[in-house]
């Protein structure tokens, strides 16, 4: 009689220890050995672009843009619209991701607004003023939208060569700022990276 009550014992202790979870999130086992890296670490999986260099793009154009005349000197935080990156290479590169990163560098830094997605604006003023559904003293007014000073914009190009066992890859970033209406290019600078598997 003891010995089923403790065997029930133990039993419950091990159900309940099982059931148990780190802080408020559940842990889920699957039948994989998958385990957590480090975001940060050089990944070298294959000659694809890849989170490495992704990081390392966005670090380093958001360090030079920092540091040139058009932001180190400027008295008032300029205002930027953020164009898409031109991918020109024969892979699919996720360029929004690049723009991202940069764009929240550079926020994080107070040195520089964003401007927002200008149709999601236009749409949603024109929701608020035309629609009758929402009341007048509370919808925001057409006309009062921040023009943005500069334009921010670029490409990534790659070079792809093959002798025998090796396979180099090359891949160039430009990121420019142009003064919306000056048209006049402030700042420029690229990044370069190189692969190569042998």
């Amino acid at each position: 009689m003891k010995l089923t009550k403790i065997s029930t014992l133990l039993l419950s202790i091990l159900f309940v220890a099982g059931c148990a979870t780190t802080g408020n999130s559940p842990v889920v086992r699957g039948g994989e050995n998958i385990s957590y890296g480090d975001a940060n670490a050089v990944e070298t999986v294959t000659l694809d672009f890849g989170s490495t260099d992704l990081q390392s793009i966005a670090e380093s154009m958001t360090r030079s843009l920092l540091q040139s005349d058009v932001i180190a000197k400027s008295k008032d935080r300029p205002l930027i619209r953020v164009d898409s990156i031109k991918n020109k290479t024969s892979e699919y590169i996720d360029t929004a991701s690049i723009t991202d990163s940069i764009r929240t560098q550079l926020t994080k830094s107070g040195s520089v607004r964003f401007a927002g997605n200008e149709q999601s604006a236009i749409d949603e003023l024109n929701k608020q003023n035309q629609s009758g559904l929402y009341k007048k003293k509370k919808s925001n007014k057409i006309g009062a939208m921040e023009a943005p000073d500069y334009v921010l914009e670029g490409a990534i190009s790659s070079i792809v060569k093959k002798s025998g066992s090796v396979k180099d890859v090359y891949y160039k970033f430009t990121l420019n700022l142009s003064g919306v209406g000056s048209n006049v290019l402030e700042w420029s600078d690229e990044k370069e990276i190189r692969k190569t598997k042998k």
